[in-house]
């Protein structure tokens, strides 16, 4: 069997950095135990417990668009869309370990599954 730890996204709005360059598709890893341990040592969210989620997510985000390195300010900048996309896909890959998700639709009452992975663009 083999573990998939490293899920690709799209962003829905994507980066933009000082250059004007737009960043959207990016991979984020599993978080680990120490990945949620560790945050809570950091003083920016001891003061403000609502950071709590930049520092994560700059931590398991590996890559985004041609950016060198993806640290607090990145996510920091991001626009409240794609920071909410973000959270949901951390959340469903370290939940279900996959980026697939089941709604039910709200005409017809069916199931469908929908890949999280490809709502950004």
């Amino acid at each position: 069997m083999n573990l998939k730890t490293e899920f690709e996204f799209e962003l829905p709005m994507g980066f933009v950095d000082r250059e004007g360059n737009l960043h959207k598709k990016g991979s984020m890893r599993l978080a680990t135990a120490m990945d949620e341990i560790t945050i809570l040592n950091d003083m920016r969210v001891q003061t403000n417990g609502a950071y709590i989620v930049i520092v994560l997510l700059a931590r398991v985000i590996t890559n985004l668009g041609s950016l060198q390195s993806i640290n607090t300010n990145v996510i920091e900048n991001m626009f409240a869309a794609d920071l909410t996309y973000l959270q949901e896909f951390y959340r469903q890959i370290n939940e279900n370990g996959s980026t697939r998700r089941e709604f039910t639709c709200p005409h017809c009452q069916k199931p469908f599954e929908v890949d999280l992975s490809t709502l950004g663009g």
